[in-house]
């Protein structure tokens, strides 16, 4: 039995559409795994202090591991080791001890840097806490400081597995790192509160990195400490850094958001964080799905000269991403209360942490479309070898995001009449703490920013893309107004029929408001002659499972 099971797990997906399959149902189950973790942390724990340490915790870990990523990019790392496995299995063996030996002493003097320095950052992440509340995150953070280094060795070996399209041993390395998590939340953290979910990470992250070492073993290329090439892994680094400069820029914005929610009183880190990944299972599943199964192909047609095809490409995916992103964000914004409630509402989790959770995941919504064409932008920019660019358009947004910040929080804080419409249109008027409203907003409004530069920039340098999409853009946008509408009727219909106050009754009443208001969208685009309705249509009617897919690019963990 074990055989077989191993056999299984070591299985080479060579077809590019199998690959993507297993890829993509494994991206299903672990964002599964994601929403029963932050329903248990919700319920288990509330919108309090508690939480707002342990999301704080993540701060310097989540450094630490971006600038891992600097050294071993799986998107630098899979074309050098491919590269010298073509020249002999010795070379890629010894470039891979290398880029092992580099790594590990590098992310151990970071993370040991780190833990030294842990009780001074602490102050710098949360500046609002309790000295009470900065000795807890000084522990947390401590004990986080594995993750970094166990997930930042997986990534180096997810390289090899993927290398050999072992993509099912990739695919599950997520899922029991959500595990992980999990089991810390059930088992640990009745006996050590707080601290057990941080021992749950530790755990997730020692078996998203145990779970590849069978095959790696298999496969002979367990690495060892070994001499270093200094000009390799320069090259490996010079590859990597334009990706993790993104991605820097983006953890120095959830610092600061992190260290302004801090002052802004207990659980206003939890709300912004519960919201955050509410909307970042709708940005995983369109805007990264598109963007990461089209940058091969992207790259493929820019190398080869096809401009013509490349631009061809790149508006279909923006259509695509439109099509889908827009009618999804209406649905959050209209059913943000009850999608709140299934998710988080139990336990601890009480009803004014679900009326702020609900207006932030609002807040967010709006830039969703954004987000995900943004995701797009960057990779069609990399695929054409223009990597600093998108740079650029990250580095504006983000001063844009820190500096509304303090502006957003003034309105906020005052008693004037935008404060009031603000609190009024996403009903919250009697909430305490809607502050921390200031923060989603504030990071919507710098991602629209950040979208529309980089929108601009693709049509200077290829252009085309708004002549392809506008239609499509005005016609989702009329069918999904009509949709939000029918929809937000429906609930006040739906509110007679069901007891609201059960998860049965909450979740019947969004899922048929859902489907009233899909059903118009859907007969409205019908009507107009949709192009990519027509589309998606066509590929049920072919029996889609056996159409062609380009396979992901595979992407680093994110927390």
């Amino acid at each position: 039995m074990v055989r077989k099971i191993f056999k299984i797990f070591n299985r080479e997906f060579g077809g590019l559409h199998k690959a993507a399959l297993v890829l993509a149902v494994s991206s299903v189950v672990s964002a599964a795994f994601g929403l029963l973790r932050d329903r248990l942390l919700a319920s288990t724990f509330g919108a309090g202090q508690s939480l707002d340490v342990y999301y704080a915790a993540f701060k310097i870990p989540d450094f630490i591991y971006i600038a891992s990523l600097s050294l071993v990019s799986v998107n630098a790392l899979i074309p050098l080791f491919l590269e010298k496995k073509s020249a002999s299995g010795e070379e890629a063996k010894k470039f891979l001890n290398g880029v092992f030996t580099f790594f590990s002493l590098a992310v151990l003097i970071m993370a040991g840097t780190a833990y030294l320095a842990a009780p001074y950052l602490s102050g710098f992440v949360a500046p609002g806490f309790s000295p009470e509340a900065s000795a807890r995150l000084t522990i947390i953070t401590r004990i986080l400081l594995l993750s970094p280094i166990l997930l930042g060795l997986s990534n180096l070996l997810s390289g090899v597995v993927q290398s050999y399209n072992k993509f099912f041993i990739y695919a599950l390395s997520p899922i029991f790192y959500n595990i992980g998590i999990v089991l810390g939340i059930i088992f640990l953290a009745p006996r050590w509160d707080i601290y057990g979910v941080a021992a749950g990470v530790a755990l997730g992250a020692f078996a998203h990195l145990a779970v590849q070492l069978p095959t790696i073993i298999k496969l002979g290329f367990m690495p060892k400490l070994a001499g270093v090439n200094l000009k390799e892994i320069f090259n490996l680094a010079k590859l990597s850094l334009p990706r993790t400069l993104g991605l820097g820029l983006n953890q120095i914005i959830l610092l600061v958001i992190t260290a302004a929610a801090s002052l802004l009183g207990a659980g206003s880190i939890a709300v912004f964080n519960l919201s955050y990944n509410l909307q970042s299972v709708p940005l995983a599943v369109i805007g990264m799905s598109y963007s990461v199964a089209a940058f091969p192909t992207l790259a493929k047609l820019f190398v080869g000269n096809r401009k013509d095809e490349f631009l061809k490409y790149s508006s279909a995916a923006v259509r695509q991403i439109i099509f889908w992103s827009i009618p999804i964000s209406a649905l959050v914004i209209v059913l943000r209360a009850q999608i709140v409630r299934v998710i988080y509402g139990a336990g601890s989790f009480g009803w004014q942490d679900t009326r702020l959770t609900a207006a932030a995941l609002a807040l967010f919504a709006v830039s969703i479309t954004s987000q995900s064409l943004a995701v797009l932008f960057i990779r069609a920019f990399y695929a054409s070898g223009k990597t600093w660019k998108p740079i650029m358009a990250n580095l504006v947004s983000a001063f844009l995001i820190i500096g509304l910040i303090p502006i957003f929080l003034k309105i906020f804080s005052g008693s004037d009449y935008s404060r009031s419409s603000f609190e009024g249109a996403l009903r919250v008027s009697s909430v305490g703490g809607t502050r921390v409203l200031a923060l989603p907003l504030a990071f919507s409004v710098g991602m629209i920013a950040n979208s529309v530069m980089l929108f601009a920039m693709f049509e200077k340098n290829f252009g085309g893309v708004w002549s392809a999409a506008k239609k499509t853009l005005y016609q989702v946008l009329a069918a999904s107004a009509l949709m939000a509408a029918v929809s937000y009727f429906s609930l006040g219909v739906l509110d007679d029929v069901f007891d609201i106050n059960t998860l049965a009754g909450i979740s019947a009443q969004g899922a048929l408001a859902a489907a009233s208001g899909l059903a118009v969208w859907f007969y409205c685009l019908r009507l107009a002659g949709n192009k990519e309705l027509e589309e998606v249509i066509a590929s049920f009617a072919n029996k889609f499972w056996k159409t062609k897919v380009v396979a992901p690019e595979p992407e680093s963990l994110e927390k």
